[in-house]
This record gives structure tokens, C-alpha cells and sequence, in this order.
């Protein structure tokens, strides 16, 4: 899970152009990193660029949700 979050943050500081500190720091906020955190719901075995959708997603409506494709 920890290349995954490295992943991660890495890409929302390349597609942001924020530094890592702030990326992290913002990650770390989110309730997208909370449920990855939970083992009980699975995230942690999903990609990190389908963890960086849901964290995109979270962003742009205020609140984590799973888009219908």
C-alpha cells in the first residue's frame, strides 16, 4: 500500500503542479486515503490510478463517491 500512496502523490503533484508536501498533506485529508486505509473495504487492492480517479472524484464533487460508468 505504501507505493501505492507514493504512486499516488506523485501523480497529483505531476498533474497539479503542487509540491509534494501539499500533495501529501492534501491526500492525507481526503476520504479517499481514510477508506484506503480500511481494510474492510478492499481499496487497498485496486490500482493507483483507480485510487486517483476516486480521489479526483471526491475533489470535484465535494465528497467521495463512485461514478456510474
Amino acid at each position: 500500500m505504501e507505493f501505492v500512496i507514493q504512486d499516488i502523490i506523485e501523480t497529483i503533484c505531476s498533474e497539479s503542479g503542487i509540491e509534494y508536501d501539499q500533495a501529501m498533506a492534501e491526500f492525507y485529508k481526503s476520504d479517499t486515503f481514510s477508506k484506503l486505509c480500511e481494510i474492510e473495504t478492499g481499496l487497498y487492492r485496486e490500482s493507483s490510478a483507480y485510487i486517483y480517479d476516486l480521489y479526483l472524484n471526491e475533489r470535484k464533487n465535494g465528497r467521495l463517491i463512485q461514478e456510474e460508468i
